[in-house]
């Protein structure tokens, strides 16, 4: 901040910045009200909105009671498996007992005992029928529980399809409120636009540069916060196309304001020392040399040398002497600060 400013006048300017910021967020509460309360603006939809009800229903259904019957199946299955088991048990062990007995009888050569083979053998194939009989209840299980979870897992691709065919509704319908949402904001939003733009052109440095800034970040506040987040995006080409377009749109008005620029500082350089003085503001003259650059073409200065008086860069008086007392004074001041005298008004001549 500059220092040669009245004390008072910061505080004036302190204050004003703040009027300018809670306007500004008065302003911008306002606006979100009022886009909030649009009628019909902006709704959330979910995939159920644009499912077939009757449909997702039947299959919902079927893939329930598919999911029953697997269930079933598999404890059936596990009980079977459970039998198959003892019965494969109860015939390996029959087995083995024939294979002993058998072994016994050829050691001891006993005819009488054919009857006891035949006995043997017959319940052994007995056990036999009766392990594949539970084989097969299991084989009967097994393919009942794959019967019913592949139509469970057809149900379940028949709702996939319903859903993916109802998300790109969804999808299409959210694209198209989007582009609704902006059109409507654009159009609230882009007036304020304008406005903003004459006023920071024209008003700016206006008596009422409070408000007028306090409306400036409130139209910057309602462009980057409540019209681009709701920019169409289409794969980013959208936006990114829009953000090429208002890069070159400020780059291009910020380089024709350097070379303005650039060309008023070379005319200024070209006038008259008198002349340039008077074109430069008191205030702005004492911003700049207390950030020790000359007032006229802002390039650093060694102020604090007492043999510069002049600008090396475009030969600008930054200090000159008193007409009164002859003291070494800046070029600026409007007071001598060792006499008092008015910078402005001649010497006066000696008495006769």
């Amino acid at each position: 901040m500059n220092k040669a400013q009245r004390r008072s006048e910061k505080f004036f300017r302190l204050a004003l910045w703040a009027v300018a910021v809670v306007f500004a967020g008065f302003l911008v509460n306002l606006g979100g009200a009022v886009v909030k309360n649009l009628p019909l603006v902006e709704q959330r939809f979910s995939v159920e909105d644009f499912l077939d009800g009757e449909a997702s229903k039947r299959i919902e259904e079927e893939i329930k009671r598919q999911r029953n019957q697997a269930q079933d199946a598999l404890d059936a299955l596990e009980q079977s498996r459970l039998k198959l088991e003892a019965a494969r048990q109860n015939s390996q062990t029959a087995r083995d007992s024939l294979s002993a007995w058998l072994a016994s009888r050829q050691v001891t050569q006993q005819a009488a005992r054919d009857d006891e083979v035949l006995k043997r053998t017959e319940a052994l194939e007995h056990l036999k029928l009766a392990e594949r009989q539970v084989r097969s209840a299991v084989e009967t299980e097994e393919q009942r529980l794959l019967d019913a979870r592949q139509a469970q897992q057809r149900a379940q691709r028949q709702l996939d399809e319903l859903r993916s065919a109802a998300y790109e509704q969804m999808s299409a319908e959210q694209s198209r409120q989007e582009l609704k949402v902006f059109l409507i904001r654009l159009a609230l939003t882009l007036p304020l636009l304008l406005i903003a733009g004459w006023l920071f052109a024209r008003q700016r440095k206006s008596t009422w540069w409070p408000f007028v800034w306090g409306y400036i970040y409130f139209a910057l506040f309602v462009f980057f916060v409540e019209l681009v987040p709701y920019l169409p995006s289409y794969g980013g080409y959208v936006r990114n196309i829009v953000g090429v377009v208002i890069t070159v749109l400020v780059g291009r008005q910020a380089i024709v304001a350097f070379n303005r620029y650039r060309e008023r500082q070379q005319a200024a350089e070209a006038k008259p020392d008198a002349e340039r003085r008077k074109e430069i503001s008191y205030d702005t003259s004492l911003l700049r040399l207390a950030k020790k650059v000359c007032p006229g073409c802002e390039r650093p200065v060694e102020l604090d040398n007492p043999q510069i008086d002049f600008c090396q860069h475009c030969g600008l008086s930054l200090f000159d002497h008193c007409t009164h007392c002859q003291q070494r004074k800046s070029a600026f001041a409007r007071f001598c600060f060792a006499c008092g005298s008015d910078a402005a008004q001649p010497s006066e001549p000696p008495a006769a």
